[in-house]
């Protein structure tokens, strides 16, 4: 049976279940809702740590929180040793760990030196690590994919680095950067890395159920997981997750409870994010909500003409309403 907890530096989850940093997605009421469905630890967007330095508003928006989706890990992207340090000092106020995004495929990341491009330089990361090793207590991870492409793999010396330089954790995403996120992630590399380190090594990449999830325990010997694109739409993944790790079969999510969902993220992002922002947000995120459901193109399309907020709740309510209608209609029908 899978170990149901997952120590990392200081801080004890009650479960090897995280929420992965996505930027543009992963605000404050996205990393509550998950929070209510069982992730033991969420994460913040992405925050350049030369942003922060300089007080950006932005950025300061970036780090709101609230105590009950505490502990809350926040990760810093930059390629300056010397940045890095200093926004992890500021850090410590504001989150339990501090993750160094050296992954992240995007190119006006890359283009700038952070991101997966560090894969390409590990002296840069072993200094960025002892850097930030150096400037805070907080616990430690990175987060890092294979290696830049298939002709320059090399997540196992990444990860004897920083093993070596102090970090606590590392989340591995086995694709390359010239992946991006096409093909499978390769969990084999995932594997390797376990048996190579001491420190926790935490899966992610292509988990969408708890099989999936289950599976990638099973094959691997991760200590964790972190679910990104698998969380989409999909908040109670991690109740699925739970429910499996603990022996049970994972309950299917009802069209009722899509729509209590998707109704409840509208509430948190008008209470966090003003209404203007909360109808921008909730367009994308409710084209996830709605995936899979008949008629779901029509009403994606819909969502991009209404102007507020009511208007918004009003089309989601009679949408699963009509979806609703659909399915007693089929289960009605004669066989």
């Amino acid at each position: 049976m899978q170990n149901q907890t997952l120590t990392i530096g200081s801080l004890q989850l009650t479960d090897p279940l995280i929420l992965a940093p996505m930027a543009g997605i992963t605000d404050l009421p996205y990393r509550l809702l998950h929070k209510r469905f069982g992730a033991a630890l969420v994460t913040t967007e992405m925050i350049s740590a030369k942003g922060w330095i300089q007080q950006g508003q932005k950025t300061l928006d970036l780090l709101k929180s609230r105590p009950e989706e505490r502990p809350l890990a926040i990760q810093l992207f930059g390629e300056d040793p010397a940045s890095l340090a200093e926004a992890a000092k500021l850090a410590v106020p504001y989150g339990e760990l501090l993750d160094i995004n050296m992954g992240c495929p995007v190119k006006k990341v890359v283009k700038g030196g952070a991101g997966s491009a560090l894969l390409q330089d590990p002296g840069r990361i072993r200094n960025i690590i002892a850097a930030v090793r150096k400037a805070t207590e907080l616990p430690l991870t990175i987060k890092i994919r294979s290696g830049w492409d298939n002709a320059s793999i090399n997540f196992l010396e990444v990860g004897r680095i920083a093993e070596g330089e102090g970090a606590d954790a590392i989340t591995l995403h086995p694709r390359t950067r010239s992946q991006m996120f096409s093909g499978h992630s390769d969990w084999s590399h995932l594997a390797q890395l376990v048996k190579a380190l001491k420190i926790p090594v935490i899966g992610s990449g292509d988990v969408f159920t708890a099989e999936d999830g289950m599976r990638m325990f099973a094959e691997t010997g991760c200590a964790g997981i972190m679910i990104g694109r698998g969380g989409y739409g999909n908040p109670w993944l991690f109740r699925q997750l739970r429910q499996a790790l603990s022996g049970q079969e994972p309950v299917a999510t009802t069209l009722k409870e899509r729509l209590q969902v998707a109704l409840e993220h509208l509430q948190f992002s008008r209470q966090f994010l003003g209404e203007r922002r909360a109808v921008l947000e909730l367009r994308k995120h409710l084209c996830w909500y709605s995936r899979g459901l008949p008629g779901a193109g029509a009403f994606r399309a819909s969502l991009q003409h209404l102007p507020d907020l009511s208007s918004l709740q009003q089309a989601i309510t009679d949408y699963f309403a009509s979806v609703e209608a659909l399915e007693n209609e089929s289960e009605q029908a004669p066989r």
